[in-house]
């Protein structure tokens, strides 16, 4: 496969569980000359403990997600997560690693990788390399992953066991893309919040990290009014892009309830 990759380069799509690339292909926006089918390579699907590392395949289909993976605070994260990818039959096909490499700006799972600090192991035939989330995304539709190459491997951090983590999105319908969300992690001291990871996405061209935000929660209550004030700063601090499912102000005003509630969700 690597060898096809290699050979086609640009001409050739890889079909995981072809929930995007078939529909690009029906409107004519992909038009490659070569697919290259990965659902017979058992190697890339599946998911296992490695250490302090939850090791998700890259073929692992969305439905494995549907009841936690591994008994602890990030299993039950990925399993809130994964109700807001579209609908359950789409679920059943679509896969963890193709939808980081298709790079929706409105993909959940892009969202976790970049607020859980994941690592991509990529493959090619000169050798593999580690990505970590915040470099592989590059905008939308775009990653750091080269024509001759392959995403084989998400690696997340299993954090402490004083993890809760939070997830809400918006939007129109259940199973539309996402207006906006957000996704928090928080570790707590008691009613203190020891360490914060908070992130966006469907209001940027990529997942978008609040590390200032992050480090002004550190020491603070675990609190309604912390988390009010935390969001207001968010929703001051960004100015989302416009498309044709909502305007940069619409989205603005979704920052902060979405924030507040997946802050809420985590310190819950």
């Amino acid at each position: 496969m690597l060898g096809l990759l290699d050979e086609h380069g640009d001409e050739a799509k890889v079909l995981a569980g072809g929930q995007s690339l078939v529909a690009a292909m029906n409107f004519r926006l992909a038009r490659p000359s070569m697919l290259i089918d990965a659902n017979n390579i058992p190697e890339l699907s599946g998911v296992s403990v490695d250490g302090g590392h939850l090791v998700i395949g890259a073929l692992t289909r969305h439905a494995t997600f549907h009841k936690p993976v591994v008994n602890n605070p990030v299993g039950e994260l990925l399993s809130r997560v994964v109700q807001s990818i579209a609908h359950y039959p789409i679920r059943q096909r679509g896969t963890f690693g193709g939808s980081l490499c298709h790079a929706d700006p409105a993909s959940e799972w892009c969202l976790t990788s970049t607020v859980l600090d994941a690592e991509m192991l990529i493959a090619s035939k000169a050798g593999k390399r580690r990505v970590p989330a915040k470099e592989f995304f590059k905008g939308t539709f775009t990653t750091a992953v080269k024509p001759n190459e392959l995403l084989t491997q998400i690696r997340l951090p299993l954090g402490s066991p004083a993890f809760r983590g939070g997830f809400y999105e918006f939007s129109r319908r259940k199973g539309d893309f996402a207006l906006a969300m957000a996704l928090v992690a928080l570790e707590l001291d008691g009613s203190r919040i020891k360490s914060a990871r908070i992130g966006l996405g469907g209001i940027a061209d990529k997942p978008v990290r609040l590390t200032s935000i992050e480090t002004g929660l550190v020491g603070q209550s675990a609190s309604a009014a912390t988390f009010e004030a935390a969001a207001a700063e968010a929703s001051d601090l960004i100015t989302p892009t416009s498309d044709i499912h909502g305007t940069s102000e619409y989205r603005k005003d979704l920052i902060k309830p979405v924030l507040v509630r997946a802050l809420t969700e985590a310190a819950a």
